[in-house]
């Protein structure tokens, strides 16, 4: 599936770094509020052809659920049916990621993309299964090559729903149990670097857990090395039902011009498969935090992008990524709102 990505340009730039030297506030005072601005203003200006005002419209936080064939090694604190239960804590609102959502303001939906017990009908939860759970990635591909295009299609459509909507900000959070150590494997995969360099304790798992996890991801690197160049079959060899249409989301949000916060390890990896498959894609995400996941930090360097929040966040959800919404809002309040030394009767002299 290709995904056709307007190039973010550089067109305005000169006219928004004007808008934002010209606040009543030293030059570059607001730090990364004023790189949030910019890159907001530069995704927005190809649609509206101005750089006088932005807009952030109804935030959209999407969870994709998935479970992994890998959590029976033993790779988790927790067993699959974790998953299931924690779709339906989702659904019910009792989560941390429904806190904060509510609190802040986002639109929350759920996403059943293949996990081991499909939820009651009752539940409001989207149902976009690819399957109940992946392959053990580290004896066989996790999932096909025809799953992951069809989870990018269900993806696509999902994004066109929610632009329609009314949004031009998503972020997405993820629930399934194992998924650290797929993110680990595609991460090493992309990175090309060991697994003891990737795999952290996730959610807390003790140090025999992490050995018996980089050997798990050890032995899936070299059983699907010669194929592991190619980002699709990254996903396909090595990655989950939610993985994959996040990341197909991602892509699809920056094919209509959405905004992306990027959340923590397992949606970084997700964006990093993004980026190797449209390079375009990457001018449309902010990076939320920096989560406690020891690959994490790894990944942002890689990635040459600067978090906005380092909370010791290690919790997956999208929590990172809700919690990052009153930071992108207050970018485009300053920008919007701040007034300019001329309008202030201000001299310039900072």
């Amino acid at each position: 599936m290709t995904f056709t990505i307007q190039t973010v340009s550089s067109q305005f730039d000169q006219q928004i770094q004007a808008k934002v030297d010209g606040k009543t506030k030293p030059l570059g005072a607001l730090g990364q509020l004023e790189a949030t601005a910019k890159s907001l203003a530069r995704v927005q200006a190809m649609v509206t052809k101005q750089v006088d005002s932005l807009v952030i419209s109804q935030p959209n936080l999407i969870i994709f659920a998935g479970d992994h064939g890998v959590a029976s090694e033993g790779v988790s604190i927790a067993p699959s049916e974790v998953t299931g239960q924690m779709v339906a804590n989702f659904a019910t609102g009792g989560a941390a990621i429904n806190v904060f959502c509510r609190q802040l303001g986002w639109q929350l939906n759920v996403v059943d993309a293949g996990i081991l017990h499909e939820p009651a009908a009752s539940l409001n939860v989207i149902k976009q299964r690819l399957g109940c759970i992946t392959q053990p990635l580290h004896q066989a591909p996790a999932m096909t090559l025809a799953s992951v295009e069809q989870g990018f299609a269900m993806a696509r459509n999902l994004i066109k729903q929610t632009k329609e909507k009314g949004s031009n900000l998503v972020a997405f959070g993820e629930m399934g149990i194992g998924n650290t150590t797929s993110a680990s494997a595609i991460m090493a995969a992309i990175m090309q670097i060991s697994a003891q360099e990737t795999v952290g304790k996730g959610t807390g798992v003790s140090d025999d857990v992490v050995l018996k996890k980089q050997k798990v991801v050890a032995q899936a690197l070299e059983l699907h090395g010669d194929k592991l160049t190619d980002p699709m079959q990254i996903l396909a060899c090595l990655g989950g039902f939610e993985i994959v249409q996040i990341t197909g989301a991602m892509l699809a949000a920056a094919e209509e011009n959405m905004h992306i916060l990027v959340d923590g390890f397992i949606c970084t990896a997700a964006a990093m498969i993004a980026i190797q498959i449209n390079p375009a894609v990457k001018n449309y995400m902010i990076f939320a935090h920096c989560s406690g996941e020891q690959g994490h930090q790894k990944m942002l360097q890689w990635l040459a992008v600067e978090p906005l929040l380092d909370l010791g966040l290690r919790l997956g959800e999208g929590t990172g990524a809700a919690l990052a919404l009153p930071l992108i809002q207050a970018a485009a309040a300053f920008y919007n709102d701040m007034a300019s030394f001329e309008q202030a009767e201000v001299t310039n002299v900072l």
